[in-house]
């Protein structure tokens, strides 16, 4: 299968150019052939956008626009186990986390549809000032124009969603580049989009290197905002070439979870197995760091070693898979030496540690120190850390030891405690009895610190892609 980028409703995979292949991570077969896109096509791709928005975009009705994302749902929704599998075998996601990731998906296209008819302004009340007597104010929130979206291979197609559906709902148009290493389902959602209704031009993908064509991307003077979820690395290199340009990102994080005396441990175990192992630790907000009170310590660790052992390794497309491949060898070995490393400096292997070509094994460790990087910084593996505490004061202090801040876990049954707690903690999220990998569609979504700059999440993403216009009117028939 050779695909390629799509401008305009036009699909880009001549012969001459250079192609990258993709492969499942699982067993290395061939899943495409991607037709690589160079400068010149992001600059046509935007020139194209550029001139949709203005034509076309600018002035669509909201209940249009409402209506294609609710058609681009449904045709989602029909097709959930084409994309399901497409997901499985690109990305290596084990089937039930790739059906999962459709459902979500269909849910963003909903929430944006709902919120593309609610994009409301307000009356401002002139007369609050001195010499505003007799005067109209009010707000308009009107789209931005050109957004470039550029986007991860762990969710594919949620995380695509998340950046593609707010847009679109706020009279936008998109260029669009994914990963690497998952286009095949971007090219199918394009697709999707353009069976909905939704204009050629308002939606174009590019399937390029990020080194080659990201640039472009974001320096190009008609992209309004770039939208970019990714490493902390590229992401400041990012903040430092859009200059005025609205951006978001989101980026790194190590999310602690805490829990204290009075937890839910069954409950927590359970939650934090899947929490720091689904889809082999590659989320944004898995559970890197588990702060355990003393008194449940070891009763928390044994159970939890045991549950973790348990887990169904194997082929994504194993319906009984829990765990599957790395997105590829590289990445995989980086985490075994971050492994390596902590063994060397001291810290101890609860179970897990072996690798085997993609197959990281899911591996908890113990005896870590807070400047070993498996705590310090993004491990985006299966690794997690169980760590013992005494007082809250302590774990607090431990969490917050750290550049990131995207979300965090507390599990107690005091409201006071957890409360607190959540005060103290610099997260741009936090959760109380769940754990910090879960994420609805519908809540604000983002870090502090390095985790990231703005929102995302539908209704809060629509705003970052709205400009405010203020709109004053003098009622006064006689102008002094």
């Amino acid at each position: 299968m050779k695909i390629g980028s799509i401008i305009n409703g036009q699909e880009y995979k001549e012969e001459h150019r250079e192609t990258l292949s993709v492969f499942n991570p699982y067993n290395q077969e061939k899943v495409a052939e991607i037709a690589l896109a160079g400068v010149e096509d992001v600059n046509k791709a935007i020139d194209q956008g550029f001139e949709t928005f203005h034509s076309t975009m600018k002035t669509m009705p909201a209940y249009q626009r409402s209506n294609i994302l609710l058609t681009t749902a449904n045709l989602l929704e029909d097709r959930k186990e084409s994309f399901a599998e497409t997901i499985a075998k690109e990305a290596g996601k084990p089937l039930k986390y790739s059906r999962g990731e459709v459902d979500r998906a269909v849910q963003v296209l909903r929430f944006a549809s709902e919120n593309a008819k609610h994009i409301y302004s307000e009356v401002i009340p002139m007369d609050a000032a001195v010499g505003g007597e007799n005067r109209l104010g009010f707000t308009k929130r009107t789209p931005l124009g050109v957004v470039s979206a550029i986007t991860p291979f762990n969710f594919p197609l949620n995380l695509s969603l998340h950046k593609l559906a707010p847009a679109i709902a706020a009279g936008n148009v998109v260029i669009f580049k994914p990963a690497e290493k998952t286009p095949v389902s971007a090219y199918m959602l394009v697709q999707l989009f353009h069976e909905a209704g939704l204009p050629t031009g308002a939606l174009n993908l590019i399937m390029g290197k990020g080194e080659v064509v990201g640039d472009a991307l974001v320096q190009h003077d008609k992209v309004q905002k770039v939208t970019f979820t990714g490493s902390l690395p590229v992401g400041k290199n990012i903040r430092k070439k859009a200059g005025f340009k609205k951006v978001t990102l989101e980026l790194g994080s190590n999310s602690p979870n805490i829990l204290f005396d009075d937890a839910d441990m069954k409950q927590a175990v359970e939650d934090l197995v899947k929490g720091a192992f689904a889809f082999s630790g590659q989320v944004c907000i898995s559970a890197q760091r588990i702060y355990v009170h003393h008194s449940l310590y070891d009763s928390f660790l044994k159970e939890y070693v045991k549950q973790t052992e348990a887990l169904t390794v194997g082929d994504p497309l194993n319906e009984n898979t829990d765990f599957g491949p790395m997105i590829n060898k590289e990445a995989a070995e980086r985490a075994k030496t971050w492994i390596d490393d902590a063994v060397s400096n001291g810290a101890r292997i609860a179970t897990g540690g072996e690798l085997n070509e993609t197959m990281l094994a899911p591996t908890i460790m113990t005896d870590v120190k807070s400047d070993m990087k498996i705590i310090a910084d993004e491990v985006f593996a299966p690794i997690v850390s169980v760590i013992p505490f005494e007082i809250e004061e302590e774990v607090v202090k431990h969490s917050n030891d750290s550049v990131y801040g995207l979300q965090a876990g507390v599990f107690t049954k005091d409201i006071n405690r957890a409360l607190r707690v959540a005060d103290k903690l610099e997260m741009g999220g936090v959760w109380i009895n769940e754990i910090s990998t879960y994420r609805q569609d519908n809540h604000p979504y983002g870090g502090v610190k390095q985790s990231g700059i703005g929102r995302e999440g539908v209704k809060y993403a629509i705003e970052d892609m709205t400009e405010l216009k203020f709109i004053g009117i003098n009622l006064n028939e006689k102008r002094l």
